[in-house]
C-alpha cells in the first residue's frame, strides 16, 4: 500500500432533507439504524481501519451531534454561520487532517462487507492519482434510485456518467482542493478538474452498501445487515 491515508473526514453538516421529517427532530447521523446511531455505525468501521486523525464537519443540530460524540477521538470542524458543502467542509478542516492524503466518507450509508476504508486504501497510489472514489455497480447500490454517477475504465480512471454509484468514500490528496475561490462548494467541482487531468480514479467495493439517506433506506439497511435481501 502507497501512503497509507491516516486521516479521516466524517461528513455529518447536511440538512438531511431527503430524511424528512425524521430530521425535524434530530440530525440525520444520530437516526437511529438497527437500534444504533447511523454515525456510530461510520465509526464502527472508522476505529476498525486505525486512523490517528478523525474529524467531523457540524452544522445542522450541531449541538446534538456535538454531544454525541464528546468522549470519542473525533475533533469537531463548526461550519458557521453557513454550511459550506463537501468541498468547502473538506477544505475548511484541512489544518486538523494534513499531512497526506486523507479518507473522506459519508455517514448516511450502511456497510456489510470488508472496511471500506481499508479497501479505499489500498487502491489508492498517490503517484498516479489526486483523488479515488469508491464505487459500486447500480445493480449492488441498496436503496439508491436513478443512473449510476460515474463509468470505470480500464486504467482505473473515472468519467462522468456509467453504471458505477459513488459509495460516499474517497481517498483524496489536499492539494486537489488548491486553487478554488469559492468558501462554500461542492466536491463535483474537485473531481470534474481532475478527471479533465487524468488524476480522477476508482475502485469498486467488493461487499453490500446501503444508502440510508431517505426514511425507506432504514428498513433496507437493517435486512443487509442481518444478510437478508442483498442482492448479488
Amino acid at each position: 500500500m502507497r501512503d497509507r491515508p491516516d486521516a479521516v473526514m466524517l461528513f455529518a453538516a447536511g440538512f438531511g432533507t431527503r430524511m424528512r421529517p425524521l430530521t425535524d427532530e434530530m440530525p440525520k447521523p444520530l437516526i437511529p439504524v438497527a437500534g444504533r446511531a447511523l454515525i456510530d455505525h461510520t465509526l464502527d468501521i472508522v476505529d476498525d481501519y486505525g486512523a490517528t486523525r478523525v474529524v467531523a464537519n457540524l452544522h445542522y443540530m450541531a449541538d446534538a451531534l456535538a454531544a454525541h460524540l464528546a468522549g470519542r477521538s473525533v475533533a469537531l470542524s463548526h461550519e458557521t454561520p453557513r454550511i459550506l458543502d463537501t468541498g468547502g467542509g473538506l477544505h475548511q478542516a484541512l489544518p486538523l487532517l494534513c499531512p497526506g492524503p486523507i479518507l473522506s466518507m459519508n455517514t448516511d450509508a450502511v456497510w456489510h462487507g470488508p472496511n471500506p476504508l481499508r479497501v479505499a486504501a489500498q487502491a489508492w497510489d498517490q503517484t498516479r492519482m489526486d483523488a479515488l472514489l469508491l464505487c459500486l455497480p447500480s445493480h449492488r447500490a441498496e436503496g439508491h434510485s436513478g443512473p449510476g454517477d460515474f463509468s470505470l475504465g480500464s486504467d482505473g480512471q473515472l468519467a462522468r456518467n456509467g453504471d458505477l454509484v459513488f459509495s460516499g468514500v474517497q481517498v483524496i490528496h489536499p492539494g486537489a482542493l488548491d486553487n478554488i475561490c469559492d468558501t462554500s462548494f461542492s466536491l463535483n467541482v474537485v473531481w470534474d478538474r481532475l478527471a479533465a487531468s487524468g488524476r480522477l480514479f476508482g475502485a469498486v467495493y467488493p461487499g453490500a452498501w446501503c444508502d440510508v439517506g431517505h426514511p425507506g433506506g432504514i428498513k433496507l439497511a437493517e435486512r443487509m445487515i442481518g444478510g437478508v435481501n442483498v442482492r448479488p
